[in-house]
């Protein structure tokens, strides 16, 4: 299903949920995360993706799952992508696979 709303970024969330809750400052997180400040505030000012290095550290840090961060950076991803006219395309040509399954390849 194709999302209308723009998701929300995961360094909006880590900022709006987790370190303005704790009273913590990017560069107290940063060094509590093993990053530079430049690093976390970049994720936070939704300058940079999440990877899935940072989803580790968040993960860890916050005891949530990595996947759940990268979960969110790919909904926005797909979002984003969807922005952009991809142009004209053409389906590939249906072919029977040995099972005798007709599929699209």
């Amino acid at each position: 299903m194709e999302q209308l709303r723009k998701p929300v970024h995961p360094g909006k969330v880590f900022f709006d949920d987790v370190l303005v809750p704790l009273g913590l400052t990017v560069s107290n997180a940063a060094v509590m995360m093993g990053i530079t400040r430049k690093t976390l505030s970049e994720l936070v000012n939704e300058k940079s993706s999440c990877s899935p290095q940072m989803a580790l550290r968040i993960a860890k840090v916050t005891r949530t799952s990595a996947e759940s961060w990268l979960t969110m950076q790919a909904k926005l991803d797909l979002w984003k992508a969807r922005q952009i006219e991809l142009g004209p395309l053409q389906a590939f040509p249906k072919t029977t696979v040995k099972s005798g399954i007709d599929v699209n390849i």
